[in-house]
């Protein structure tokens, strides 16, 4: 359940703010988010899977958001508002509980500036916040606290940066852009030399990471700086929890890339791309565009573009699911070889 902390809309509002036909109840007010089966009184919910059909002839929720044809079999306690799409409705409702709850604005005290460094207007920058210096921080951002702007950092407008989150030195990041708590973004790549005593000597890492704009990072992500040039993610990119972006690798625009997978360096990764959770793809290969990989692949050679591929070494899905009925039967298929071999 959701709390709207900072509005209390009535159902007439709310459907002005979606677009949508109200049924029921113009005046009812509205301050809650819920799911459909924990509807509670004074919240809103939605109906977009038939699977939950059912709960909406028993739920509390003061309001529904359905789809224009939605037909009911039964009479209703809740008022209904109509629209075109009831999920991306609801997202629509859920963005703005999230601008409302984000409006927070000002400086902390507890926090430390550089006097090299600037701001732009309609900040909020929270408790125990450190920007280094000649940093440049862009309008309506947001640095929750214990997050670390490192020195020559340039940061984009309209920036959500959550609590614990580490960007150092050297980094552009666009526009609209948001990352989650505890990412590390701009240490250094993984380069040690081998020598001949068997020991590794440290190659510096001095180039920088570039993130555009419309990018999302989730939690615990960790993007290296190059060694030479930019570590680059492209405009649209989202990056689910737990990712690892090694030195120099460049993904396309608007790739998506589910929790635990790892990029070895110097990998470009195409545009419009989908990765399942925990791939691994070894380093300077090439990925295409619209190339979609199946969970728990290992990448180990380049892929074309509109590729779907799947397993260890991954390869095209169609010819996995085709070996898969002879891995399945593999022992019947050893079982009769051996016994033919006896006779």
């Amino acid at each position: 359940m959701f709390n709207f902390a900072l509005m209390n809309l009535t159902t007439k509002q709310i459907a002005e703010q979606i677009n949508g036909t109200l049924e029921g109840d113009s005046d009812i007010k509205i301050s809650q988010l819920s799911k459909i089966e924990e509807g509670e009184i004074g919240s809103i919910s939605f109906l977009a899977n038939p699977k939950y059909t059912d709960y909406i002839y028993s739920t509390k929720a003061s309001a529904v958001v359905v789809s224009n044809d939605f037909n009911p079999s039964e009479r209703l306690s809740t008022t209904l508002i109509r629209v075109k799409d009831p999920y991306q409705s609801f997202t629509d409702l859920l963005e703005l509980y999230n601008s409302n709850k984000r409006n927070s604005k000002g400086v902390a005290n507890s926090s430390i500036i550089d006097k090299t460094s600037s701001i732009g207007d309609d900040p909020f920058i929270g408790e125990y916040v450190i920007i280094k210096g000649n940093s440049i921080i862009g309008k309506n951002c947001s640095i929750s606290s214990h997050s670390f702007i490192g020195s020559n950092v340039k940061i984009g407008d309209n920036i959500i940066i959550y609590p614990g989150v580490k960007i150092l030195d050297d980094t552009i990041i666009g526009d609209n852009c948001t990352i989650h708590s505890c990412s590390v973004i701009g240490s250094d790549g993984f380069g040690f030399a081998p020598l001949k005593d068997g020991t590794y000597k440290k190659v510096p890492q001095t180039g920088n990471v570039l993130i555009k704009d419309n990018v999302e990072i989730g939690s615990n992500c960790t993007i290296d700086r190059a060694t030479i040039g930019s570590t680059i993610i492209n405009n649209g990119v989202k990056f689910d929890n737990q990712i690892q972006i090694a030195h120099n690798v460049e993904i396309g625009e608007n790739t998506v890339i589910a929790a635990q997978c790892g990029i070895a360096g110097s990998t470009k990764i195409g545009k419009n791309c989908m990765f399942g959770g925990q791939v691994g793809v070894i380093g300077h290969l090439k990925v295409g565009d619209n190339v979609k990989i199946a969970a728990q692949s290992g990448v180990t050679s380049d892929i074309k573009d509109n590729e779907t591929i799947q397993g260890m070494p991954a390869f095209p899905s169609m010819n996995f699911n085709r070996s898969y009925i002879h891995f399945k039967n593999l022992p019947e298929i050893v079982r009769k070889i051996e016994k033919n071999k006896d006779k």
